[in-house]
């Protein structure tokens, strides 16, 4: 059955609305605003709506992250060493990181989920509100340049960015776990993967951390590696907490 123009014209405006709300809250000012929508529709949504989806958006977006943090990490940070800049970058470009900086401005208000992502708090995941902030910073890339890109990640990953540089760890929680806890034969740590989530594309691994057998916390991320090093963090925190 045919929609009614009356009911095409009223969603059309809604949309319209929702995407000056979202551009509004994400502060950058579009030239061509159907980036911003393209980049805040999640896979369950698209296949609900026979829209495309933003995952080609957040492998850009990805990307130029990738080249923004490099580069101004580069310049700031002389004389540390390829490894030291590889800690520090994965520090700030991970998936904690990105939702926690997308927190402070409300992106998971703004992506675009399908009913029963909607339902099962998609908006508050991780994994769907990091990948968006990526897709976002796609839809500037595409909008504005890479200048406008860089000046948009800068300022809202400035936190995360000033926490991985003044870090001695820069993100290297094993290590620095592993130093607090180590004492004599005591403060053995290990991991272990318990859980993986999500399609292949998109794949998320958590892990546990436990200390003298005992687990300590557990922690997300896209990699293994990243799964542990988020796991090591949490249970630092939770040491810290308790002493």
């Amino acid at each position: 059955m045919k929609q009614p123009s009356g009911s095409l014209s009223e969603e059309r405006n809604i949309m319209e609305n929702t995407l000056k709300a979202a551009a509004e809250a994400i502060g950058y000012e579009y030239k061509d605003i159907s980036l911003l929508h393209h980049a805040l529709v999640h896979r369950s949504y698209a296949n609900e709506h026979d829209v495309k989806n933003n995952e080609r958006m957040e492998f850009l977006g990805d990307s130029v992250l990738s080249i923004v943090i490099s580069d101004h990490i580069f310049h700031l940070m002389a004389n540390r060493t390829e490894g030291d800049l590889s800690k520090m970058r994965a520090a700030i470009v991970c998936e904690q990181s990105l939702a926690k900086a997308a927190a402070r401005f409300g992106l998971g208000e703004h992506i675009l989920l399908g009913k029963g992502e909607k339902r099962t708090g998609g908006g508050e995941r991780p994994s769907i509100v990091s990948d968006a902030f990526e897709a976002v910073i796609a839809s500037i890339y595409l909008d504005g340049g890479i200048e406008a890109a860089r000046k948009w990640v800068l300022s809202h990953l400035a936190n995360e960015i000033e926490e991985a540089m003044s870090g001695g760890d820069y993100g290297d929680y094993k290590t620095a776990l592993q130093e607090k806890v180590q004492k004599g034969d005591k403060g053995h740590v290990t991991y272990e993967i318990i859980a993986e989530h999500g399609m292949d594309h998109e794949k998320r691994f958590e892990a546990a951390v436990f200390i003298d057998g005992e687990r300590k916390a557990a922690g997300m991320g896209r990699s293994k590696k990243e799964a542990e090093q988020q796991a090591a963090k949490n249970a630092i925190e939770s040491i810290n907490e308790e002493l």
